[in-house]
């Protein structure tokens, strides 16, 4: 029995790993909105709705409600993500993202407070979620706090994270090189030293020791 719950509690987790955040709709929305201010106008509504749907949820005493609680505080947490994804990126070609900036700023101010409530109203299956919702009031905090900093501030801690991870990467593709030392490997120098120092090997014969070959008659 203690394996069985196991295992449907490891298909559960991997469920949820590979669960979309986004439904067919929206994704459509963020596919056709190609500029990045748009897209984040739309990602913190899609993430609003999120809270107002645990809001919900929590509002009628159901029969597995937990889970969709759990599962609708998990997804507003991945759509932050993408928020704060889509603005450094932008951001690092500079970008002007001040006006989906705002719009991110404007609605986690509306939406922390929300799920604070939701803490502090103690639901009783709250253990039940209480991970995740510590997780988005976590993550609303710190997007709030990037989305209100200096733009040319953030700017520039982006282009030094960026160029930092492009140093890490360069470093772990090329291991043995710098091991070496940036040099050739022995076998690929023509007529190296190691090369010149080997003895020439005679040719093998079948005369024995003392003979010579008789001397040709002209």
């Amino acid at each position: 029995m203690k394996a069985l719950f196991g295992c449907l509690l490891l298909a559960g987790a991997l469920a949820a790993q590979n669960r979309d955040f986004l439904t067919a709709d929206e994704v459509d929305q963020i596919r056709e909105a190609q500029e990045p201010n748009l897209r984040l106008t739309l990602y913190i509504k899609f993430a609003k709705e999120r809270v107002e749907l645990a809001k919900s949820l929590l509002s009628k005493d159901k029969p597995g409600r937990s889970i969709m609680v759990h599962d609708a505080l998990e997804d507003y947490a991945k759509i932050l993500d993408a928020i704060d994804a889509v603005a450094d990126e932008a951001l690092a070609r500079k970008a002007d993202m001040k006006v989906g900036l705002n719009a991110v700023a404007k609605g986690e101010k509306e939406i922390l407070p929300m799920l604070e409530k939701i803490r502090s109203s103690q639901p009783k299956d709250l253990d039940r979620y209480d991970y995740a919702l510590k997780s988005a009031i976590d993550s609303t905090t710190d997007s709030l706090e990037m989305a209100e900093e200096d733009l040319g501030k953030r700017t520039r801690d982006v282009e030094a994270r960026q160029e930092r991870e492009k140093k890490t990467r360069e470093e772990a593709s090329t291991p043995v090189d710098k091991e070496a030392g940036g040099k050739k490997p022995a076998s690929d120098n023509a007529g190296s030293d190691s090369d010149k120092q080997q003895p020439q090997r005679k040719p093998p014969t079948l005369m024995r020791k003392g003979e010579t070959l008789p001397t040709k008659k002209q």
